[in-house]
This record gives C-alpha cells, sequence and structure tokens, in this order.
C-alpha cells in the first residue's frame, strides 16, 4: 500500500502539494504515481519564474516504463526547483515526499486549494 501523508493536498493527477507558509508550495509526485512509472531517468522541470496554471502540465517525468506529463496542482510562479533531480532522477522513487520533490510554487489564488484532495480523498482515487 502507497504512503499518503495526511499533511498533503493532493491532485487527482498524482501530483501533491505542501505548504511551506508565506504562500509558497513545494509540489511533487506521489508514492502512487512514481510506482506505476517505475525508475525515474530523467526529469524536465519548469524555470524559475514560470508563470503555471492549474492543471497545465508544466514537467516531465520519464521513467524507463514512460514519460508522464506533471501538471500544476495551483497556480502560481515557480521560485525554486530541485535541482538535485538533474543528476538523482532516482530521487523521486526512493524520497517521493521528500528528496525527490519537483518544484516550489508561490501560489497566486488560494482559492483553488479547495480543489485539492485531502489524504483520504486521495486514497479513494486511487482506489476506484
Amino acid at each position: 500500500m502507497s504512503s499518503i501523508p495526511n499533511t498533503l493536498k493532493y491532485a487527482s493527477s498524482h501530483e501533491w502539494a505542501r505548504d511551506e507558509g508565506n504562500g509558497i508550495y513545494t509540489v511533487g509526485i506521489t508514492e502512487h504515481a512514481q510506482g506505476l512509472l517505475g525508475d525515474m531517468v530523467f526529469v524536465e522541470l519548469p524555470d524559475v519564474g514560470d508563470s503555471v496554471t492549474q492543471g497545465d502540465d508544466c514537467a516531465v517525468a520519464e521513467s524507463v516504463k514512460a514519460a508522464s506529463d506533471i501538471y500544476a496542482p495551483l497556480s502560481g510562479e515557480i521560485v525554486e526547483v530541485n535541482e538535485a533531480l538533474a543528476d538523482s532522477p532516482e530521487l523521486v522513487n526512493s524520497s517521493p515526499y521528500e528528496d525527490g520533490w519537483m518544484f516550489k510554487i508561490k501560489v497566486s489564488d488560494t482559492a483553488e486549494l479547495s480543489a485539492l484532495l485531502d489524504a483520504a480523498g486521495y486514497k479513494n482515487s486511487i482506489d476506484e
């Protein structure tokens, strides 16, 4: 069974968002998603300064099985990317909620948080 931390918000497209305070959210993909994708070989991240819109693709995770778009769970500006993934994309597999985070976003509309799922809602969505 995949780990689904209660402290995060989830998009039905398998991204998670963690509130870091001051309107900044760290974003990555869930343990469930990385398990479906398999061993990561490359992660293409957005550029710092990019503006993203909730639901739009903004990154790509390439695994031995497939390439998969990563969608912005919230709208805003990319303020940081996880540079470690350039040399170690497998961090997405080994530590999806910690070292394998993808980018940080300065959220432009906190009302969008209501569209995200809590842990129980995300678990229900992947159990269906």
